[in-house]
């Protein structure tokens, strides 16, 4: 079965088009009108190897907030619906990422229930021209949506670029994880037998 979804997400502010495989190996073109935020799509989808095409237009005249957030809406309901109900997947998963002189933990539960703790501050207002704060605002929206439980934790690091790719890096990693067919069964992975 396809585990794949496509989504369109028109507002006032943002027109957004994204599709997803999640058996993929990275391909496909994002285009959001923000070269950071293109620059971490890629890694993500590289990392958790997923095809991933997005193409988006935003009010980027105001700012890259309500880019970068629908973004992250759309990414989240893509991998709630491509997974489905969860069945034969791992659920869980975690990765501790080095990036030179980072080290970020991030870990998801996929069990179909919102949660997320950010522990990562990044000290620098700014990386290059994106506002760094939409890192985690990006993170949280994608949670909300994919109906997981998001645990990222930055341990050390100084470079603001550092550490939001590893924080992309290891949350693409950690998503690999838990959306990864599980061998042993393909079963719903909750003794409630429903996620």
């Amino acid at each position: 079965m396809k585990r794949t979804a496509e989504i369109v997400r028109k507002t006032g502010e943002t027109d957004i088009r994204l599709a997803l495989n999640l058996d993929g190996s990275g391909a496909g073109q994002r285009s959001t009108g923000i070269g950071f935020l293109d620059h971490m799509l890629d890694l993500f989808a590289r990392h958790a190897l997923v095809d991933l095409e997005v193409a988006a237009q935003g009010d980027l005249h105001v700012d890259d907030h309500h880019t970068a957030e629908d973004v992250g809406i759309c990414l989240g309901q893509a991998v709630d619906e491509a997974v489905g109900n969860r069945a034969g997947i791992r659920r869980y998963g975690h990765f501790t990422l080095p990036m030179d002189e980072v080290l970020v933990t991030s870990a998801i539960d996929v069990g179909g229930r919102y949660a997320f703790e950010y522990h990562a501050p990044i000290a620098a207002p700014k990386i290059g021209t994106f506002d760094s704060e939409l890192v985690e605002h990006f993170w949280q929206s994608f949670a909300a949506n994919a109906r997981c439980n998001l645990h990222v934790v930055l341990h050390h690091g100084r470079n603001s670029h550092h550490i939001a790719e590893g924080i992309f890096k290891a949350t693409a990693r950690a998503l690999r994880m838990a959306v990864e067919s599980d061998p042993r069964s393909d079963a719903i992975p909750s003794t409630k037998g429903v996620l």
